[in-house]
């Protein structure tokens, strides 16, 4: 599976554009970007994340098995621009400064009931923030600006600058779950454990046997 093969099927999955997806399409590296943005506490925390998101089961390893927290750590640095960054790396300390609050603990010492209870109202939050007046109207205004640069630095002859067109930071969840969900299935262990996999298929068959509750297919 090649970048764009990748990154379609997870966009598929969630049904948005992927944060840092064209980054990643034309190689990913930030030059400047401080290799040093992420504590070993930060990634043992994503990780749980990322369980909590897509926990193991008896066929396949979940989140952690993936090694979400590393490959989130390596998107964000190297694909992320700094803005996005900034949104992210306050989105942990936030995540913990909220579950503090509600439950006097942090994150990672939460029974799995309680982590999955505190995300759903998370995912809820975020989904709200995307909705509301203030975040549309500086989102449009972002993306238009954007767009003027974009026509700009193409009457310059620069054709690739809408490849680094940014879009507009969402709220620090909606990226730890998209992170999670592409990490988690762009891994050995979502492609090959809890997707079916044929690592060279020899033709196309339209007519492939398949029964209800079959895993589905790594692309």
């Amino acid at each position: 599976m090649n970048r764009r093969e990748a990154l379609t099927s997870v966009s598929a999955l969630l049904g948005v554009a992927i944060i840092g997806g064209e980054a990643f399409l034309t190689g990913c590296k930030n030059a400047a970007s401080d290799k040093s943005l992420f504590t070993p506490k930060d990634i043992a925390l994503l990780d749980e994340v990322a369980e909590t998101i897509i926990p193991a089961t008896a066929a396949s390893g979940g989140g952690k098995a993936a090694l979400s927290g590393a490959f989130m750590k390596t998107i964000v640095t190297d694909c992320y621009n700094k803005e996005e960054q900034k949104v992210f790396l306050d989105g942990i300390k936030q995540l913990n400064a909220s579950c503090r609050e509600k439950y006097k603990k942090d994150f990672v010492d939460l029974p799995s009931t309680e982590k999955a209870a505190f995300l759903t109202a998370l995912y809820q939050e975020a989904k709200a923030y995307a909705a509301t007046d203030a975040y549309q109207k500086e989102k449009e205004i972002f993306d238009q600006q954007q767009e003027a640069w974009v026509k700009s630095e193409a009457a310059k002859k620069n054709f690739g600058a809408a490849y680094l067109k940014k879009k507009y930071p969402p709220h620090y969840f909606t990226m730890m779950r998209q992170l999670a969900i592409w990490g988690y299935f762009s891994s050995k262990e979502g492609m090959t454990r809890a997707l079916r996999y044929v690592e060279t298929p020899g033709r196309y068959d339209g007519a492939y046997p398949y029964k209800k509750g079959d895993k589905a297919w790594a692309l």
